[in-house]
């Protein structure tokens, strides 16, 4: 239906921009386009990255061109194409509705802040009753709203009329609505004192609603470390989308799936109209082609909306009353859709020339495990399972005893016919028909049509061949079981696993026996005024009609743990092994809703153990397949549920699934073990996408162990044992030792030493781990473990300091085990008396030796440092260092050391070493910007202040090291400047200035004017009339050095008559050396 026109001026076309009118006839700004087109395109986050700064008037224009223009848009996600009789206006479609609200004035206190919309509708109530009013909501992003929120509580698949109302004032009365900033802009120009104000008030005003909530954030605010403290800024629902958000309009498909599955179980035959409708239009997203060209996958929304048509699907083609004409007609559409191009894969992307190991759902009659597997698997859709389901039917003669009877028993025979058995030994029924998902479709089908007795009554006997068949199965693994231990290994039992399926055949059964014994409790709402909360769900007993002892909600958490439990390749590709995580997630959250009871709890401990002895059918078997998925995440569910009712069972079963197969790796025997990190490395396949995310839930299950076992000797040894066997990131080993010793150092307690023993084996494993690997974590990993082992003691601390050439390089162990291992703070905290002082600061001086003579180039100045208390050690750390200057020790690290020395009142052994580096250092004649050169005219007033005898031995060195004339010409004036020995470290040993005409100051003059005369000669070999200028200063300082000579005057004028000869080519340069010096 087209929108009609709102009233506007002349010559204003209908569909126009918002809030214009008679703003027509004036050109709009540069400003308006400008913002027009970015609002369109541009995700207000990018815009803020772009550019530094935005003006407050710009930003108002974007934000004012954000929101939707046509109603036309409004239009069709009100009614989504409804075409109601040619000249009539339905009032039952809501945008119909809303514009009436729109014309009759019941909008108002419309305000926008940021690109967030609000506003109040009053609608008249029934005869009789108040009128009512509803608090609207409307986010909007790049000229399309993203969500929507109304008081009314819509559950329809359109817009509301309110919503509707809404938008349309803001498109037609867009200059009428009060405009602000988004909130935090306008919070970050309050002070101190008004932010504080503006909270109370807040506060003050809804009390009831967001008090509680005030609260919780406030303590984690002021709590260090929490998670809220470590992201930077906080969120503002005002200001936008970011640049990776969807912008897309807003459309609730869980709502949409639920009208769905209403109508199914109203048996309305509208409910499979609706479906097409909307797999029709999905099917015309724009994006899929796009993501086909690219050959990427989809967005995960997108991937869960089109999982759950292609269940509902297969409810629809299963639907037991559905006749055969309509069935024929939703399959010749499941057909056409299959082929499409564009028709989403199962495996979540369109790369479906990889080969796949994953097996096909059939028809045919047989077990579950009865599945086909091919090397390689054709093309398969989201519709392909609702496609197999046209070829089943209902008419089975057993299937249909078990759906019309609770007291469905055998006949004398025991078999309804055929050669599969129809009950289990103990008389109930049984159903060996097809493989186990598709079993569960059926439930799931009988269900969405409204027959949840018959779907309890088909549960009830799947999960009595669930057990029958496990009990085979435990049976042929206790013939096995020598062998398979021997082996070490097996193969996969279930290729296709049951968590993650696409037909979801455990949340299918789990939802179905719930849903049987759910009881909604009123909530106890002690503030009439606030908004009413969620209901509890609650759960209770409901007996198996016919089965004394079973309840459904027993089998619920019994059929919950096999499904979970069942060990089972991890399947290919990222959505894939993604599914198989959230419908893990999905399956626990259900299960923790459930309270146990005693009841349940004897079932849990039953199924626990089940799953310890299931050999290669469980996932917590004793041998396992190498790619199977692992059972962290389940056995963390358990581990708490048993904790207090059987602590061993509980630790037994949480160690059993500390296993990751998929990262060890068999050596052969006498073979040595190479790094840890190259095996992982190696064996990280690209096939496990979701590793990261394991290695995470392994981890947090070792934690979760290591905090219940604290204080227990036993249990504590033995997740350590596991852990450093199973756990091969050194970066989940480092914070697991870190939560260790927060557990173990509570702050209104004393420490408990044995879990702190655990935090140090561990950051000690770690610190073998990255030793040769090193990452940017190093420094913070060596800190904690230095102060976990000062919380244990002196033994601790000086045991790494003892032991640290196989946890730490030389540079860490010198700069941080040492220096923190014996600051004041550490002492303190020891409680050490003067013979543990002593005996640490022993250890610390031993290990900064040491690490000096493995490393004297970083580690001498630190080791000299750490030793200067000590007078023996200092001198063998001065011994390291002139031994490691003989062995090649660079001239800038002796000069380091060096300056050390004459700091601490050394001048002598400062010489020595500056003359050591001397020997080394080379200065070419035009390097007069070298790194060196503050070096070296240090280590000259070094020399001078000492006196004449040390100046005289430095000379030579500065003769030979040095070729830069400039530098030597700045030595020799330096020294001319005062007499030797008169500094504040020299004795007075002269009364006057040396002379440049008599030892040892001549032979340096010599080499300063020998140097002039080479680099003069050097230069002008390649010299370019732009560097004249250049050149004629360089002589003039040349002039001022010859100058210091008694014949100064002498051999200046050879020099320059010497290059006029040599180069009288260069007429012009010449001239200029004339007119200079004559």
């Amino acid at each position: 239906m087209e929108p009609p026109a709102a009233k506007r001026s002349r010559g204003c076309p209908a569909g126009d921009e918002p809030g214009t009118g008679a703003r027509r006839s004036r050109p709009e700004t540069l400003l308006d386009l400008s913002a027009k087109r970015v609002a369109e395109s541009w995700a207000f986050e990018q815009v803020e990255e772009r550019f530094s700064r935005v003006p407050e008037p710009v930003q108002k224009r974007i934000v004012f061109w954000s929101f939707p223009r046509s109603e036309r848009e409004i239009c069709m996600y009100s009614s989504l194409g409804y075409q109601p009789p040619e000249g009539e206006q339905d009032t039952r479609v809501p945008f119909t509705r809303g514009l009436h609200l729109l014309q009759s004035g019941a909008v108002d206190r419309v305000l926008q802040v940021g690109f967030h919309l609000s506003g109040n509708i009053r609608e008249l109530g029934a005869p009789g009753e108040p009128e009512q009013v509803y608090r609207v909501s409307i986010s909007f992003d790049r000229c399309k709203i993203t969500s929507v929120s109304c008081g009314c509580d819509n559950r329809d698949l359109f817009y509301c009329a309110h919503v509707v109302a809404l938008s349309l004032y803001r498109i037609r009365h867009a200059h009428q609505v009060e405009l602000r900033l988004p909130i935090s802009e306008t919070l970050s120009q309050m002070n101190r004192d008004q932010l504080q104000k503006f909270v109370q008030y807040l506060i003050s005003a809804h009390h009831t609603e967001v008090l509680p909530t005030a609260q919780r954030l406030a303590d984690e605010i002021l709590l260090l470390g929490s998670e809220i403290n470590l992201v930077h800024g906080a969120p503002d629902p005002t200001a936008g989308a970011g640049t990776e958000d969807a912008n897309c309009w807003h459309l609730d498909e869980e709502q949409i799936q639920e009208q769905v599955r209403e109508m199914l179980r109203a048996r309305d035959s509208n409910g499979a109209r609706m479906l097409i409708l909307m797999t029709e239009q999905f099917l015309q997203d724009p994006r899929l082609a796009l993501w086909r060209q690219q050959g990427a996958g989809m967005t995960d929304k997108c991937r869960q909306l089109w999982d759950e048509l292609g269940a509902l699907w297969v409810c629809v083609i299963l639907s037991p009353h559905c006749k055969p004409d309509e069935r024929s007609g939703w399959l010749q559409l499941l057909g056409s859709w299959d082929k499409l191009d564009v028709c989403p894969l199962e495996e979540g992307n369109y790369s479906f020339d990889i080969p796949s190991r994953q097996p096909a759902l059939t028809s045919r009659t047989g077990s579950e495990d009865e599945e086909e597997v091919t090397g390689t698997s054709p093309r398969r859709t989201v519709f392909s399972r609702a496609l197999q389901a046209g070829e089943l039917h209902w008419n089975d003669s057993h299937l249909q005893r078990i759906l019309a009877s609770d007291s469905c028993g055998p006949s004398l025979t025991g078999n309804m016919g055929g050669d599969k058995p129809t009950f289990d030994p103990q008389g109930h029924p049984i159903w060996l028909g097809e493989p186990f998902p598709t079993a569960c479709a059926r439930v799931d089908t009988l269900r969405a049509h409204g027959y949840p007795h018959k779907a309890l009554r088909l549960a009830y006997s799947i999960i009595n061949t669930l057990r029958l068949q496990r009990r085979h199965q435990l049976d042929s693994y206790k013939q096995q079981k020598k062998e398979l231990l021997q082996k070490g290994a097996t193969c996969v039992t279930s290729t296709e696993g049951w968590v993650g399926h696409p037909l979801d055949p455990i949340g299918c059964l789990c939802r179905a026996l719930l849903e049987a014994c759910r009881v909604e409790e009123e909530p106890h709402n002690l503030f009439p005024d606030s908004a009413p909360e969620k209901r509890k769900l609650a759960y209770q007993h409901v007996p198996v009609p016919g089965s004394p002892g079973e309840s459904y909600l027993a089998l619920a958490l019994e059929v919950a743990l096999l499904g979970l439990g069942q060990q089972r390749a991890l399947p290919e590709g990222l959505y894939a092994q993604d599914k198989v995580v959230r419908n893990e997630e999905q399956l626990l959250a259900l299960l923790e809703e459930v309270e146990l009871d005693g009841r349940l709890v004897q079932v849990l401990r039953k199924q626990a153990g089940l799953l310890l002895e299931g050999g290669p059918f469980s996932g917590f078997g004793e041998v396992i397949f190498r790619e199977s998925v692992p059972m962290h995440t389940c056995a963390r569910y358990l581990f708490a549920a048993l904790l207090p009712h059987d602590p061993d069972l509980a630790f037994r079963l949480a160690l059993r699934a500390m296993r990751l197969p998929v990262l060890e790796t068999t050596f052969p025997a006498g073979e040595a073990h190479p790094n840890p990190l190259d095996s992982i490395v190696s064996n990280r396949f690209p096939r496990w996408f979701i590793l990261g995310h394991l290695e995470t839930r392994q981890c947090e299950l070792a934690s979760t162990m290591l905090t219940a076992a604290k204080g227990d000797t036993k249990w504590l040894h033995a997740v350590l044992a596991s852990v450093q066997q199973n756990i091969h990131s050194p970066a989940l080993l480092f914070k697991l030792a870190q939560d260790a010793c927060k557990t173990a150092t509570p702050a209104s307690a004393p420490p408990d030493t044995m879990l702190l023993g655990i935090a140090l084996e561990l950051g000690l494993q770690v610190m073998r781990m990255t030793l040769s690997t090193m990452t940017w974590r190093r420094r913070e990993m060596v800190r904690w473990l230095v102060s976990c082992a000062t919380e244990i003691g002196p033994p601790a601390l000086m045991s790494i300091m003892k032991n640290w050439y196989s946890l730490f390089t030389p540079v860490e162990a010198v700069t941080i085990v040492a220096v923190t291992g014996t600051t004041h703070a550490t002492l303190l905290r020891l409680q050490l008396d003067t013979t543990g002082r002593e005996e640490l600061w022993a250890c610390a001086r031993t290990l900064a030796l040491q690490c000096a003579m493995k490393d004297p180039q970083n580690c001498a100045l630190p080791a000299l440092t750490l030793c200067e208390k000590n007078h023996a050690a200092f001198e063998a750390a001065y011994q390291i260092v002139l031994d490691a200057a003989a062995g090649g020790l660079g001239h800038a690290h002796l000069f380091t050391v060096a300056r050390y020395m004459e700091h601490r009142g050394l001048p002598l052994r400062a010489y020595k070493l500056a003359t050591l580096a001397l020997a080394q250092l080379s200065i070419a004649f035009n390097q007069d910007s070298h790194p060196a050169v503050n070096d070296v005219l240090w280590a000259c007033s070094l020399s001078h202040s000492l006196g004449r005898h040390e100046l005289s031995a430095i000379v030579p060195l500065i003769i030979r090291s040095i070729h830069c004339a400039p530098m030597l010409s700045d030595i020799l004036r330096r020294w001319t400047l005062s007499a030797p020995g008169l500094g504040p470290l020299g004795a007075r040993r002269a009364t006057k200035p040396l002379g440049t005409d008599r030892a040892p100051l001549c032979q340096l003059l010599d080499a300063a004017v020998a140097a002039y005369i080479t680099t003069s000669h050097s230069r002008l070999t390649h010299i370019s009339p732009r560097h004249y200028g250049d050149f004629i200063e360089f002589l003039g300082k040349a002039r001022e050095t010859f100058l210091l000579a008694p014949d100064g005057h002498l051999q200046f004028a050879q020099f320059l008559e010497n290059l006029k000869q040599t180069y009288k080519g260069k007429k012009k340069l010449m001239l200029l050396v004339r007119e200079r010096f004559g």
